[in-house]
């Protein structure tokens, strides 16, 4: 009995510390909002040099290019050698599995070397 109203008198004491906290008002003034926002357009119309460089931007994009057009060329290539492998070296049953593995192969490379020639093309144009 003891222990249900010391609970008791422990929820109650939570929940009155709870909606004290609730009501709390906090008054912001108006400078408050509207100079930091100022501030921060201002920066924007002095700082010439928080310009975006061009020809950093193209270096980046191309050397990320480059490097993700080797890498999934090279993957691709050692994909299509094992396959290959393994439809010389196996058994009917395993040219069966070969051959249902190969769909999903040539799918993901068509996608690959798509994503990789929308994305080449975007560059162009928008340059």
């Amino acid at each position: 009995m003891i222990k249900k109203v010391m609970y008791i008198t422990v929820i109650i004491v939570l929940i009155l510390i709870f909606f004290m906290q609730i009501n709390k008002v906090q008054a912001i003034s108006i400078t408050n909002i509207t100079g930091g926002a100022d501030s921060f357009v201002n920066s924007g119309k002095t700082g010439a040099d928080n310009a975006i460089n061009g020809q950093i931007l193209n270096n980046t994009s191309s050397l990320i290019y480059n490097t993700l057009l080797i890498v999934g060329t090279c993957i691709a290539v050692l994909m299509a050698a094992v396959l290959g492998i393994k439809f010389i070296t196996g058994s009917v049953e395993q040219k069966v599995k070969i051959k249902e593995a190969l769909v999903p192969f040539l799918v993901g490379c068509i996608v690959i070397f798509s994503a990789f020639g929308i994305w080449r093309l975007v560059i162009t144009v928008l340059r």
